[in-house]
């Protein structure tokens, strides 16, 4: 393993980077994130170019020491020994970590393997993120996923052994002929665990997924609105009384054990996007990437970044995130961190809708800021959009 290479850089303003993998070894039925089946795909070229980005952003403003960093996909852990490594020498070539970082990576349950978590813990990652969704092995067939029941408990042996303490699993629900009595069963079978953070999704259809289409054909069993609040509350009530605290609308953890990089993004901080259709918000301005992984490469091959576009935010754009995505934390968004971030009151902005909202008893408002109600946790969008100004 080379020596890290860890830049001096100081700095007082809180900034994590996000790193994308698009390749796959399978396409699961409900995803629409950037990927691509990863067979007869150019991944060495991808991982070498994807390094050759973080340089010339490194070369052209000097990152800061950061607090998160999270590689994501696709799946990142399709890749090769060879090629993880390569990923990884190159980050800490370029990318100046804080040395209390929280550095993470999404695992699947079917890439565990002791050499490479072992190659993973050598170059300090120090948190794991596996996509469970179910513990039903029919439903996992019937979502696309590969992996099956038993696959997760090998993965998650070998992860403690390997000497990763933190680590999260992702679950859905409302799944396809999905029953209450499924869920309660994962919600035990994941418990069983023993994790620390976990975070669990109700099934959204996104455009241009298998799912989708199945449900603009009628061909796809969903359970009904009521089961989906009922499994939702489930969820609340089975992971609070496991000292699992529900600190954002979807996630759930150990005291100790939130995602910082997840809650970096809820505080509307900064933080650098790389590889294909990756986004970032740097210096107040809101980039995205090429998507296609030839667009995206093409730009690098010439030594210029793979931007596709980019814009300044307005101080409006920056108070509707700073609320619609603060307000995903259960502890809501603070007076005072609003009137330090923009100069003046909540209230002088957001009187009216504030009101209306806690009239409505889908907010709470005290002394220190608002937060969502019990009742505004499954109404969180109508909340969420009432925000936006314009």
């Amino acid at each position: 393993m080379s020596q890290f290479l860890k830049k001096e850089v100081h700095s007082d303003v809180k900034t994590s980077a996000y790193i994308h993998i698009p390749f796959c070894s399978h396409i699961c039925y409900y995803c629409d994130f950037n990927k691509v089946f990863i067979e007869g795909q150019p991944v060495d070229e991808y991982v070498d170019l994807l390094i050759e980005e973080m340089k010339i952003a490194s070369q052209q403003q000097e990152i800061p020491l950061l607090e998160t960093l999270y590689i994501g996909g696709g799946t990142p852990s399709t890749l090769s020994l060879k090629q993880m490594e390569r990923l990884l020498e190159g980050i800490h070539q370029y990318i100046p970590l804080r040395p209390d970082n929280e550095f993470s990576i999404e695992l699947n349950p079917d890439d565990g393997s002791i050499e490479k978590l072992a190659l993973l813990k050598d170059y300090g990652v120090n948190r794991i993120s596996m996509g469970v969704q179910t513990f039903h092995d029919d439903l996992l067939k019937a979502i696309g996923r590969k992996h099956r029941k038993e696959t997760v408990y090998k993965t998650v042996d070998a992860a403690k052994a390997a000497g990763f303490e933190n680590i999260s699993i992702d679950l859905i629900f409302r799944l396809p002929k999905q029953t209450i009595a499924d869920f309660e069963e994962t919600l035990r079978y994941a418990l069983e665990l023993d994790l620390p953070h976990y975070s669990i999704y109700s099934l959204i259809l996104e455009h241009k997924t298998v799912f989708y289409n199945l449900m603009r054909q009628g061909k796809l069993p969903l359970p009904t609105q009521d089961e989906e609040a009922e499994m939702f509350q489930m969820a609340m009530d089975t992971m609070e009384q496991s000292n699992h605290k529900h600190y954002e609308i979807s996630n759930y953890a150990k005291p100790g054990f939130e995602s910082r990089h997840n809650l970096h993004y809820w505080n509307a901080d900064e933080y650098y996007g790389f590889g294909a259709g990756a986004h970032g918000y740097v210096r107040g301005e809101r980039y995205q990437n090429k998507g296609p992984i030839q667009h995206y490469l093409e730009p690098l091959r010439q030594g210029k970044l793979p931007i596709l576009q980019s814009q300044p935010l307005t101080r409006q754009a920056k108070i509707e995130e700073f609320m619609f995505l603060g307000l995903r934390k259960m502890s809501g968004v603070s007076y005072r961190e609003f009137k330090y971030r923009f100069n003046c009151s909540m209230m002088s902005i957001y009187q009216d809708v504030i009101l209306d909202l806690e009239e409505q008893g889908l907010i709470i408002k005290d002394d220190e800021g608002i937060r969502l109600s019990q009742k505004g946790k499954f109404l969180g969008n109508n909340v969420f959009q009432s925000f936006l100004l314009s």
